[in-house]
């Protein structure tokens, strides 16, 4: 939660929680009501199916890689921007590539859109999704989406 209300999600020393947000409307700003709410009804009706550990995301994965009902969502810092962007940004994107190459469950992976976060996934046969998002001035880019195979993901 901490990092939604971080001025743009981003956790580096300086960010400011958004007390005022765009044109004074504080948090809403931010989180749209409507919106918020129907995530959180839909949460809601499979709540029992989740479940959130806070932790070493690394030391879960290998406790869990052999779980094939299990479907892990892996946000690392930016290869790019993550030394910028993070306090905690030191991470050997290989080896989270690796890592993902030997779960036997479902995963998601979210990236920063790279020549070397393409090859690092391409190396390992990944399926790549560029997704639009829009920075924290409104600059329109492109994020990866990552996986094994989406076609749980996008039906």
């Amino acid at each position: 939660m901490k990092n939604r209300v971080n001025r743009g999600g981003i956790l580096a020393d300086g960010a400011s929680f958004m007390k005022n947000g765009e044109n004074g409307k504080g948090i809403t700003s931010r989180w749209y009501p409507e919106t918020l709410k129907k995530r959180i009804l839909s949460i809601d009706k499979i709540k029992t199916k989740i479940k959130f550990i806070a932790g070493d995301g690394v030391e879960v994965c290998e406790q869990n890689y052999h779980r094939n009902d299990a479907i892990y969502f892996i946000d690392p810092p930016y290869l790019k921007a993550g030394r910028r962007l993070y306090r905690y940004s030191t991470v050997d994107h290989e080896a989270v590539f690796q890592l993902a190459s030997q779960l036997e469950g479902n995963f998601l992976m979210s990236y920063d859109n790279t020549e070397e976060t393409r090859n690092i996934a391409s190396r390992y046969k990944f399926a790549i999704q560029p997704i639009a998002m829009k920075n924290t001035h409104h600059a329109e880019n492109t994020e990866l989406l990552i996986g094994r195979n989406f076609s749980w993901f996008l039906g």
